[in-house]
């Protein structure tokens, strides 16, 4: 089979992948995403309104850890089938190509050797089904490194793994061959050499430099014959596996089989669409009888394809067993089980078991008048299983041109930014820690999380300002004239923005060499004029009309009401939570709005009473306002939410932004990539390997030959020497101590520069349906799919 082009291009996180568990660029830059995993790594439902990723889903269990249900595999049931509801079709087995997606892990976790598997705080544990042990046997001259292999681990061939196995992997993957169409070399590019050790079933390897995270390789691991040539590497996988080797193989040679059986074990109805490439509509993977560990419980999984915006109706139907949802298919499933608003299961336990069922009864009558008798009954069969998200929202500051190359202005951008209301907002109702993020490196829930984010500062309106003076931008400074801007509104922020670039028309002094700017600063992008010429310009006129308005209207007036109906609202969503009506708290949420809309409306007119001149920051004639860049459609509701909040807080510190809204297939690449924006949110994955995988994000941007900017996947374009340092010392390091204090040092810098702003831990949240053992939200931790199954009690 030909292959078809080489998917990619420079800069495009979809095709910067990592280890299984903390490979989900893809997702997490798929505007809610995540992870929209790429990674369950979004858990955001296309098909609705999901600005309650934190709305309170009440049924199932949550942990920040995972929620998977865990049962003793004497309590699983043999045999059955499940069906694993994935955003599409694998176009590959190979997860080191660039177009690799969820199901194409998810077949690799089930069918190929991970040599280690991650627990719930992303440590990596040895995986004993493969390795009697592995471990640095030595550092000097070079560091190596001695796996010893399992003596019944062979491929489903018959062939015994074998340092052969390790030797084609690394040859194909450590970079030295353009011909191999690899998503990343990372750690492979440090192997100077691969072969067999002293004893039988021992592989070394030896490093050319020193690498701490060894224990990334390997995972999973191909056979040979998967890795021996680049036609095999590039074209091979595409449709089938040569071997596998865990306790799931590819049905009928990965073509998906002949159709899919019921979630009992009976036969299905329909037509399987299990053809090859992109018409596959079903992935399936059945035991594998020449698996040497823990028998799979299971017969078969099905991946089924269901596109973000048809999981609700899948779930309605029953037609898959697990999928990831975001806020209103979990609010449904909630629903139909008799479950009521955010905090119900506490709220339960302050009743007697009568009064709640009594309770119950009702909203699943209620449940069905709503949603159809059919399709309640359906969903009541589901629960929602949440955790942590091993990924984070966080704020791009785009450093490469304008105001926002000055760092003086991205820690402004910081220092309005009440972080922890914006973590609150967006986790309300899950039941998870609501808490903002502190680290780059590390999630809340990972061993050795510490936050420094006091290195930019938290919120505190008067250092912003401060910081907006210092670099040049003053209040009450004559404006360029200039005609409103089209194709963007601003959010109610009437204070505009300027470049800061060197010398340019656009004013404003160069960042002291101390700071961490891009190469690319001073450079002009036409996105600039739209953004400037967004701004109201108010005449003296205008502004004494509003300054004079009658009390009503005036600062203190309208601050009061803003109080007022804020503590108002804030009482009615505490009484509408302790209630069984999903109607008042939507008012009391609509009510909360208000408030916020009427508080910012006092802060408009305090900025125009105080100082009328002052309505607009300036620097040189130009006004600061920064493109906020959103992505539309019904699935990034939540984001663009956050987005509406953050407008906000800048206003109040004379920070104007113009949001616009862009296709969310194209958020990405013609806006993030690009580096067509100011400010922009999206998510990164969280990784346990932090030295390695986390460096390409925060890599300082280097000058390429043609004048352009290799950034990787840095797309805030803001990075120095320093952190380039730390991260390089880090990944040499093998004493985990000290690696630990690098990257803590780097992350305090990271902060330090303000290119990336995190906000919180992403919320995961997965439909399963009730009797499903050991399956859910993962979290960090590896799936054991040979533990999956159905309870037997």
């Amino acid at each position: 089979m030909a292959a078809p082009p080489r998917p990619g291009g420079d800069g495009d996180a979809r095709y910067r992948t990592g280890r299984a568990g903390a490979r989900r660029w893809v997702a997490a830059l798929v505007a809610g995403v995540l992870l929209p995993l790429p990674l369950a790594a979004c858990g955001a439902d296309g098909d609705a309104d999901d600005s309650a990723a934190g709305s309170g889903i009440g049924v199932g269990s949550s942990g920040k850890d995972g929620d998977v249900r865990a049962t003793e595999r004497r309590q699983v049931a043999k045999g059955g089938t499940l069906r694993w509801a994935v955003e599409a079709a694998p176009t590959t087995f190979n997860v080191f190509q660039p177009d690799a997606t969820q199901a194409t892990e998810r077949v690799a976790g089930a069918a190929l050797p991970a040599l280690f598997t991650l627990d719930a705080h992303g440590e990596p544990q040895l995986n004993r089904d493969y390795l009697r042990g592995a471990e640095v046997t030595g550092t000097e001259p070079r560091q190596t490194v001695v796996y010893k292999l399992a003596p019944r681990a062979r491929w489903n061939d018959g062939r015994r793994i074998s340092a052969a196995d390790f030797r084609a992997q690394w040859k194909a993957l450590r970079g030295k061959e353009n011909a191999y169409w690899t998503a990343r070399n990372a750690g492979y590019d440090r192997i100077a050499k691969v072969g067999k050790g002293e004893h039988p079933g021992e592989v070394k390897v030896v490093f050319a430099k020193p690498y701490a995270d060894w224990r990334s390789l390997f995972t999973p691991l191909y056979p040979k014959q998967a890795m021996s040539s680049p036609d095999a590497f590039n074209d091979g996988s595409r449709t089938t596996l040569p071997a596998s080797a865990g306790p799931f193989r590819l049905a009928d040679g990965g073509k998906g089989g002949e159709g899919e059986k019921g979630e009992k074990g009976g036969k299905g109805k329909g037509k399987d669409k299990g053809g090859k490439g992109k018409g596959r509509e079903r992935t399936v993977l059945e035991r594998d009888p020449r698996w040497w560990g823990d028998r799979a419980k299971l017969e078969r999984i099905v991946l089924t394809k269901v596109p973000r915006g048809k999981v609700s109706k899948a779930l309605a139907k029953g037609k898959v067993d697990v999928a990831d949802v975001g806020g209103d298919a979990a609010r449904r499933i909630g629903s139909a089980n008799g479950m009521g608003g955010p905090r119900r299961p506490d709220a339960a336990k302050e009743r007697s078991r009568q009064e709640e069922a009594k309770l119950r009864a009702e909203r699943r009558r209620k449940a069905r008048e709503q949603l159809g008798a059919a399709t309640a009954e359906q969903l009541g069969e589901y629960e929602v299983r949440r955790a942590l998200d091993p990924a984070y929202t966080q704020l791009a500051l785009n450093g490469s041109r304008g105001p926002l190359a000055d760092v003086r202005v991205r820690r402004a951008v910081a220092h309005a930014l009440d972080r922890r209301a914006l973590a609150e907002q967006a986790l309300e109702g899950t039941g998870l820690p609501d808490e903002p993020l502190g680290s780059h490196l590390r999630m809340i829930n990972q061993d050795g999380y510490r936050d420094r984010s006091g290195a930019v500062g938290g919120e505190d309106i008067d250092a912003a300002q401060s910081l907006l003076a210092d670099a040049g931008w003053k209040t009450g400074g004559p404006l360029a004239e200039g005609k409103p801007g089209a194709g963007g509104r601003q959010s109610g922020h009437k204070h505009g923005k300027g470049d800061g670039g060197e010398g340019g028309s656009d004013g404003g002094p160069a960042e002291p060499p101390s700071t961490a700017v891009s190469p690319q600063a001073g450079g002009r992008a036409a996105y600039r004029a739209e953004a400037e010429a967004s701004v109201v310009r108010l005449t003296a006129a205008q502004i004494a009309r509003v300054v004079d308005k009658p009390l009503a209207l005036s600062a203190p007036a309208t601050e009061q009401r803003g109080a007022i109906l804020a503590q108002a609202a804030h009482a009615r969503l505490a009484q509408a939570r302790g209630s069984d009506s999903e109607r008042s708290l939507s008012r009391a949420r609509a009510a909360l709005r208000t408030a916020e809309k009427v508080q910012a409306t006092a802060a408009e007119l305090r900025t125009l009473a105080a100082d009328p001149a002052g309505a607009v920051r300036s620097k040189n004639g130009k006004p600061l306002a920064l493109r906020f860049v959103l992505p539309g459609g019904k699935g990034s509701a939540q984001l663009r939410e956050t987005g509406e909040r953050i407008a906000q807080m800048l206003n109040d510190v004379g920070i104007r932004t113009q949001i616009k809204e862009v296709p969310g297939d194209s958020y990405f690449k013609d806006h993030i990539a690009a580096g067509d924006f100011d400010l922009a949110l999206y998510s990164w994955p969280g990784t346990a390997f932090p030295a390695t995988e986390a460096r390409p994000i925060f890599a300082k941007p280097q000058p390429a030959a043609d004048g352009s900017l290799l950034v990787e996947q840095n797309y805030a374009r803001v990075g120095t020497d320093q952190i380039d340092q730390l991260f390089e010392q880090a990944a040499g390091e093998l004493d985990d101590g000290r690696r630990r204090e690098l990257m803590e040092k780097a992350d305090t810098r990271i902060w330090a520069v303000a290119g990336s702003l995190p906000l919180y831990q992403r919320p995961q949240l997965v439909a399963v349906k009730r009797d499903l053992a050991n399956v859910g939200a993962f979290g960090f931790a590896t799936p054991r799919y040979q533990d999956i199954g159905r309870r037997t009690g």
